[in-house]
């Protein structure tokens, strides 16, 4: 995939989700965007105790040494940069993952509402049929929440809900992660060892 990939992480609970997707896609020499929202930001440090610096450049600069990038593989732009290649679709440059989605970026992203940054790259992916993929993670989802994610549905983003299954047999929170990040990588067709495939596991075992 020779496109970047971004990644809007939102205030939703999930944070760990949309590190383990960048980590895996850096592995693969993909090149990340990051829009952060500022509830993100707070999700971050309360879940991960991961405080990130508050302005975008700053923030491309941690976690190009959080990850231990090379340079100018991860970008960060801000919620109020319009400026950004995301903003267009003249310059959009590859698929959005929202990751973690919250219900109210759900709302918007439904209804067209482009008030910031990750709703208007949401919006430029739907009118310009690319990837868009949004992993929702509340319960229980109420009439206006799954109404929400069929309107998105039937525009043709993917509803990805942040619901790891246990067939696996997972030992630990980490495995979880992992479960939900080769589900996306697998939509973006990108090559993942972090899950086989269902029926792999057994054939390995009968061997």
């Amino acid at each position: 995939m020779s496109e970047r990939v971004l990644i809007a992480v939102t205030g939703a609970s999930g944070s760990a989700y949309a590190l383990g997707l960048a980590r895996a896609l850096l592995a693969q020499q993909v090149g990340v965007d990051f829009i952060i929202s500022k509830a993100a930001l707070l999700v971050l440090a309360t879940e991960t105790e991961l405080t990130l610096p508050p302005k975008p450049r700053a923030q491309a600069g941690f976690l190009t040494d959080y990850f231990s990038a090379t340079e100018g593989q991860i970008r960060v732009f801000g919620r109020e940069d319009w400026m950004a290649p995301w903003a267009s679709g003249s310059g959009q440059p590859g698929p959005v993952v929202i990751c973690p989605c919250s219900t109210g970026t759900l709302s918007a992203v439904a209804t067209g509402a482009s008030n910031n940054l990750i709703e208007r790259a949401a919006d430029v992916a739907l009118k310009e049929r690319r990837q868009l993929i949004l992993v929702p993670r509340e319960t229980p989802y109420s009439e206006v929440h799954l109404n929400n994610m069929l309107t998105l549905t039937r525009m043709g983003a993917v509803i990805l809900p942040a619901s790891p299954g246990f067939y696996h047999s997972p030992q630990s929170i980490d495995d979880l992660v992992k479960f939900i990040v080769a589900r996306i990588l697998n939509q973006l067709k990108l090559p993942q060892t972090l899950m086989p495939g269902w029926g792999e596991q057994a054939e390995t075992s009968n061997d």
